[in-house]
């Protein structure tokens, strides 16, 4: 039997790479991303399912994740690889000029997305998992959840509290069968 893998993000980059290695691996994969047309071209590519999702609101990931339990089956594999970062250098440091309020959009875009959508996706996922014995959450973080970079605090600090939310859930549920990965 296939696994069914979620896979948040997974119209462009890491997302999509994500995608193409589960189908190639045999998975059914559901291609989530706020970019309908991508996910739709990667799903075409890889005989996937294409969803659009803005994993930034909450009721958006409980409705898939029903949705997919549904029509295509217990999710196995939940990978929350959507991500928002700026690069440009205006959302780290409190400037004389512009204060924190110059970064309040910013600060909430990187946290909404980063973390609390990871946060969404286990509150979704885990107590389908918990009753069927087991699951695989995966969060996808990046280097600068281990180490800071500069010029963007914001992303920085919400690929950290990502690792660490990861660590917790591993803590948590581990001993239950579900995998934690960052």
């Amino acid at each position: 039997m296939k696994i069914v893998a979620v896979v948040t993000g997974g119209g462009h980059g890491i997302g999509r790479a994500l995608c193409r290695r589960l189908a190639r691996d045999g998975a059914i994969v559901v291609v989530a991303d706020i970019d309908a047309d991508a996910a739709a071209k990667v799903a075409t590519e890889i005989d996937g399912v294409a969803r659009q999702l803005d994993v930034s609101d909450e009721s958006a990931i409980t409705l898939l994740v029903e949705e997919v339990e549904t029509t295509i089956g217990p999710i196995e594999m939940f990978i929350s690889n959507a991500g928002v970062g700026f690069g440009d250098g205006q959302s780290g440091a409190i400037s004389a000029e512009g204060g924190m309020h110059a970064m309040d959009d910013r600060w909430s875009a990187c946290w909404n997305v980063n973390v609390m959508a990871q946060v969404y996706a286990a509150r979704a996922v885990i107590p389908r998992m918990l009753r069927r014995g087991g699951g695989h959450i995966i969060n996808i973080a990046s280097a600068a959840g281990l180490l800071s970079q500069i010029g963007d605090a914001a992303y920085s600090a919400t690929k950290h509290a990502s690792v660490g939310f990861t660590e917790s859930l591993a803590i948590n549920y581990g001993d239950d069968g579900i995998k934690e990965t960052s």
